[in-house]
């Protein structure tokens, strides 16, 4: 590993262009970024749209902590970004839980219905429409995390949303383009036509967005609540009356219903046996602190901490931020991560899925031979982790075309109170606008869950299609932690990139010691493969955002990587991170400026 080391820092040193600090505007000793970090002493919320984190900001202002702020976010997001993501959608939390020093993680995704014959679906029914949808989880999670962590009753947390649900508010630019872009599959579904195509046309920007249905929805879960507390059940015996309204009473028969008369695969009973899921976090360390993120049926969480495995041994800091050598080691930390989260990670229900052998140092030293400081390799089959399992599935059905759905939309939020807790949470709908499927008169869009990539096209692989499977989602919040101590929390949306970029955040953050901001704000790069991931062999793009230099680019050419340069800052992600001072607790929110994310604070 040693030569490894200097032959990376050999690189930086002959190919490194620009600066590795950030360049201070002439007169001023602020660093360039599009805009400051907002600092809190009390709490922050960094989320993907400002109404979103008023919510939440809300919450924190009236008392509540971390968990309650998270479901007035979520519920929130699903107006601010309904193309991103919404309660109808399925994602993962981590949080971490200051009292007793403990990090969890939350398993909000839902399986395939039991009615799925994968012999009988095709693309076109996986990717869009009343067959895509898997049970929806993202309502559940935020229910039992509010149960178990949280301090407020479901009125105060889902008023913010009930009342721009009913109000309306102005929708952005970049709704307004999703919705024009997508008109087309949002016109064949009448329900959900009626709130983004009023009278046939697209809303346009700083038009009103109004969900009544959504607003109706949202109160009989506060109905519920009401009904049990007056029955005198108890704070948490309430909130989960709400739960079963949701998943076992008539919001449960309406989505039946609908499903039923359309041709869908949903049922009640579907919803019924729907749990949201407490884990240990994966865990690892890197360079003094313990990075968590989400097991399986997450592989973003599995992406971050083997990815930091494998730059464990290269002196990445004395290459430099942005250099063509310390680029060149991430893109080949993420080929042979991704080889192997490919092949083995999968529902785990379904499958053995070899934690310990990913995760282990011993196992990343083997990879890491794979490495070579100077030169692009291909992308590598996969290796032999301890405890792999030594036959393949083989599942009942056709293999799908190769190219899967590489969309990159979802959204993420972090919060931090002033207790000490923090709550990472990414929530997505899969595709934009999900399956473009609204439920009945629940006023919820469904995800597209089974869609092609978060499920295999190969029936030989262990997240093939499935009834009663979870497909895999990238949705991975991280949260770090140093000595026991709150030190990062942050997440991003992205599809197949999440892991990747994340990775990018964590090394700026902890190799490069950047300010929270401008970790975001760097220039960042995405991998991207043809046909796929699955498949060793498959041809590798290197996605670049234009910002970095010319050189650097040419540098990572000239070793072999066929780099495609994106325009400016190429909406690779979209970061909300929190920074925690080791020191004196303060602590510094930043928001991605390459979409519409809006840090608050006190």
């Amino acid at each position: 590993m040693i030569a490894l080391t200097a032959a990376l820092a050999l690189a930086a040193g002959c190919a490194l262009a620009g600066p590795q600090r950030p360049v201070e505007a002439p007169g001023s000793s602020r660093p360039e970024t599009t805009r400051p970090a907002v600092a809190g002493r009390h709490g922050l919320v960094t989320s993907g749209h400002p109404i979103a984190s008023s919510a939440g900001l809300q919450v924190l202002l009236k008392g509540g902590n971390a968990f309650d702020a998270a479901v007035a976010v979520g519920a929130m997001a699903a107006l601010g970004e309904p193309e991103m993501n919404g309660i109808g959608g399925n994602g993962f939390m981590t949080v971490f839980h200051r009292a007793t020093g403990t990090v969890w993680s939350l398993a909000m995704a839902g399986a395939a219905p039991q009615r799925v014959v994968p012999a009988e679906m095709t693309p076109a029914t996986l990717n869009e429409g009343m067959q895509a949808g898997i049970v929806p989880g993202n309502l559940g999670g935020y229910l039992v995390a509010l149960e178990r962590f949280g301090t407020m009753r479901l009125a105060e947390v889902l008023a913010p949303a009930i009342e721009y649900a009913e109000a309306g508010y102005p929708i952005d630019p970049r709704l307004a383009q999703a919705i024009a872009q997508e008109r087309t599959s949002l016109a064949k579904y009448p329900t959900t036509a009626k709130i983004f195509l009023p009278a046939g046309q697209p809303l346009a920007a700083d038009e009103l967005l109004r969900n009544p249905d959504y607003a109706a929805t949202l109160r009989k879960l506060v109905e519920a609540e009401a009904q049990a507390q007056a029955r005198g059940a108890t704070r948490s015996e309430a909130i989960m009356a709400a739960f079963d309204r949701f998943y076992k009473g008539d919001i449960a028969q309406e989505m039946e219903r609908f499903f039923e008369a359309n041709g869908g695969l949903l049922t009640a009973a579907d919803l019924a046996a729907y749990s949201p899921q407490w884990a240990e976090p994966l865990v690892t360390s890197y360079r003094g602190y313990d990075v968590y993120s989400n097991p399986a049926t997450s592989r973003g969480g599995f992406e971050v901490l083997m990815g930091a495995n494998l730059l464990a041994a290269v002196d990445l800091k004395a290459a430099g931020p942005g250099s063509p050598a310390t680029l060149h080691a991430i893109i080949e930390a993420i080929k042979i991560s991704k080889a192997d989260i490919y092949r083995y990670v999968a529902d785990p229900q379904f499958t053995q899925v070899p934690v310990a052998g990913l995760l282990a140092p011993e196992f990343a030293a083997v990879r890491r031979e794979l490495f070579d400081p100077t030169r692009a390799i291909a992308y590598p089959p996969p290796g032999a982790p301890a405890g792999a399992p030594t036959t393949r599935p083989r599942a009942d059905g056709p293999t799908f075309a190769d190219d899967v759905d590489a969309a990159l939309h979802t959204t993420s939020f972090s919060i931090v109170d002033q207790f000490g807790n923090a709550v990472g949470c990414t929530p997505t709908l899969g595709s934009l606008f999900g399956s473009k499927v609204v439920v009945g008169n629940t006023g919820l869009l469904l995800n597209n869950g089974m869609r092609l990539g978060s499920t295999s096209p190969y029936p030989t692989d262990a997240n093939y299609v499935g009834p009663g499977k979870t497909p895999l989602l990238n949705n991975s919040p991280v949260v770090v932690l140093r000595d026991g101590q709150l030190a990062f929390v942050f997440g991003t949306p992205g599809g197949e990139t999440i892991g990747q970029i994340e990775l990018q955040v964590l090394l700026n953050l902890v190799d490069f010691e950047m300010p929270v901001q401008q970790a975001i704000e760097a220039p960042r790069l995405v991998l991207k493969a043809r046909p796929n991931f699955y498949k060793p062999g498959a041809a590798i793009s290197v996605n670049i955002e234009g910002r970095v230099p010319a050189a650097t680019i040419d540098a990572l050419a000239e070793m072999g990587h066929h780099v495609e340069v994106l325009p400016g800052w190429g909406s690779l992600g979209h970061v909300q991170a929190i920074r925690v001072d080791p020191k004196t607790g303060a602590m510094t929110a930043g928001a991605d400026p390459r979409r519409t994310g809006y840090a608050m604070g006190y």
